[in-house]
């Protein structure tokens, strides 16, 4: 039978959801949409490493912490601490230097063995004073306590800082300090010394070891050749007590007889050799070792040395061999103390700085450096005579 118009407006009604339907369906649709709203909001907020698989399941640890401060930053090395992790050397000591305008780098020393490697600095309107342990030390000028390379290096933990002093060019020139190189030859163990011996040319040795004695007690200043240059041109100030100590030509006395009394009273000493008759090796930290020439300790043709008979191309040549065996070139003792005017030539030609006379006289500022004089030790020279010559 057809369907009347009645007939279908029912079965539409009836197809139609009710509008209870609808209102439990649209609080179930809110209900979800809260729901997921919170779990999106806790899934945010969980902490780092939980587990996402739910409850029950132990979160792996982090690595870091919720709430830990960050790995520090490690401090950048000194100049000093990295010089020591360069050297990766546990007897290396790094100096550091301090002071009114001194900005020397640090430098690396090593226990055992003298300052090699001390700076002089300069200063405009300003005399270098010496190097200190401490601050006080520098500001009253402390003598015994100046620290230069006559000294053994000592540091804790591979570290020293070195304090520099300034003094002014009146107050310096105001001292007057005059500086004397001890000039000795061979050596006796006899106190009657020796038959047929120039008496300006050995010493008992028992005379040396009092000298020594003197010396080291009193604590003298023992300039390096280095601070004696500066001294010369104005650049260093000096203690009145300081003094040089040498041996000419290295003989055999030398090694056995003197040495052991140096290293006795740990005193700086030269020795300057003839290294085409020896070359032997430093006997002691405490011995440098310079040239008394190559092959030049001779006469030449007219009786005089050969320092005075060759050109300065020869006497160059032969003082840079003795540089080549010494491995340094720096002063020179003249053979029989002959020089002239075309060995002084030869002399700067080899690249020496430096040379010693046998003229008698002290050491000052302004002294030509290529003609230095020297206060020769005698035989018989007893410690009273010895103290009125270096005060």
């Amino acid at each position: 039978m057809p369907r009347t118009r009645a007939s279908a407006v029912q079965e539409s009604e009836r197809s139609r959801p009710s509008r209870a339907f609808l209102r439990v369906l649209y609080i179930v649709l809110v209900a979800q949409t809260i729901a997921l709203a919170i779990a999106i909001v806790l899934l945010v907020q969980r902490p780092a490493g939980a587990d996402s698989a739910g409850a029950g399941t132990p979160a792996p640890a982090s690595s870091t912490p919720t709430g830990s401060k960050p790995t520090p930053t490690p401090e950048p090395l000194t100049p000093g601490q990295q010089l020591l992790a360069d050297a990766a050397d546990p007897a290396a000591c790094a100096v550091t230097f301090a002071g009114e305008g001194i900005a020397d780098p640090p430098v690396l020393e090593h226990l055992g063995i003298l300052y090699a490697h001390l700076p002089i600095p300069q200063r405009d309107g300003a005399v270098f004073a010496g190097w200190y342990p401490t601050p006080e030390d520098a500001a009253a000028y402390t003598d015994a306590a100046r620290i230069n390379g006559a000294d053994m290096v000592a540091c804790t933990d591979q570290q020293i800082t070195l304090h520099g002093s300034w003094k002014t060019p009146e107050q310096v020139a105001a001292e007057d300090v005059g500086v004397p190189i001890l000039m000795y030859h061979q050596f006796t163990a006899r106190p009657e010394g020796e038959d047929g011996w120039l008496r300006g040319n050995y010493a008992y040795i028992g005379d040396f070891d009092a000298h020594m004695a003197y010396l080291a007690e009193q604590q003298f200043y023992l300039p390096t050749w280095d601070e004696l240059s500066a001294f010369i041109d104005g650049r260093l100030s000096l203690p009145h007590r300081s003094a040089i100590v040498t041996d000419d030509d290295a003989d055999q006395t030398w090694f056995d007889l003197a040495v052991p009394v140096i290293d006795k009273h740990k005193v700086l000493a030269t020795s300057f050799m003839i290294t085409a008759y020896r070359q032997d090796p430093a006997p002691s930290p405490y011995v440098l070792r310079r040239s008394h020439t190559h092959d030049m300790h001779q006469a030449g043709d007219n009786g005089d040395g050969r320092m005075v008979n060759w050109s300065a191309d020869e006497i160059a040549a032969d003082l840079q061999a003795s540089a080549a065996v010494l491995g340094v070139g720096q002063v020179l003792a003249y053979p029989f103390g002959h020089y002239n005017d075309t060995a002084k030539q030869g002399v700067a030609k080899a690249g020496f700085e430096m040379a010693r006379t046998i003229e008698p006289g002290y050491v000052r500022a302004g002294t030509d450096k290529l003609a230095m004089p020297t206060v020769r030790i005698n035989y018989g020279m007893g410690l009273d005579a010895f103290i009125d010559l270096v005060g």
